[in-house]
Order: C-alpha cells, then sequence, then structure tokens
C-alpha cells in the first residue's frame, strides 16, 4: 500500500492518527494567514516559527504511524 492510501486507511480508521492529521491541518491553516502578510510584526514571526516546529513535530509523528503500519503489513 503506498504511502497516500496508508495515510488515507488511518485517518478513516485511528483516532489517534486523525488527531494528529486535523492538527497538522490547522497550522497549515494558521501559516497560510501569514503568508498572505507583506510583514510580519516580531510577535507574528515568533509565532509562525513556533507553528512550524509543531507542524513538523506532528508531521514525524504521523510518519511514525505511516511506518509502523507499512512494516506491519508487509510481514503479512
Amino acid at each position: 500500500m503506498d504511502e497516500v492510501a496508508v495515510k488515507k486507511h488511518l485517518a478513516e480508521t485511528d483516532d489517534q492518527f486523525r488527531e494528529l492529521l486535523e492538527e497538522h491541518q490547522q497550522y497549515e491553516r494558521e501559516l497560510e494567514g501569514f503568508s498572505g502578510k507583506p510583514y510580519l510584526n516580531p510577535e507574528e514571526q515568533v509565532r509562525e516559527t513556533e507553528i512550524k516546529k509543531r507542524k513538523l513535530f506532528v508531521k514525524d509523528r504521523m510518519q511514525l504511524f505511516i511506518s509502523h503500519f507499512q512494516s506491519q503489513n508487509s510481514l503479512s
């Protein structure tokens, strides 16, 4: 199963993965709000950096779910 299919499957069947996916999407929406601005004030710059770090952390956790799923299913 390719990664896109695994993500879809996990989003439909695993509550933890679905929560991570929703959190990742929320961070993406927040970042899009910053990208429309020509200039970010210092507080916005800090917030943008914080969101990017959290988004990456969530993405890494999602990848662990995907890798675990793929390894479990390749053994079957």
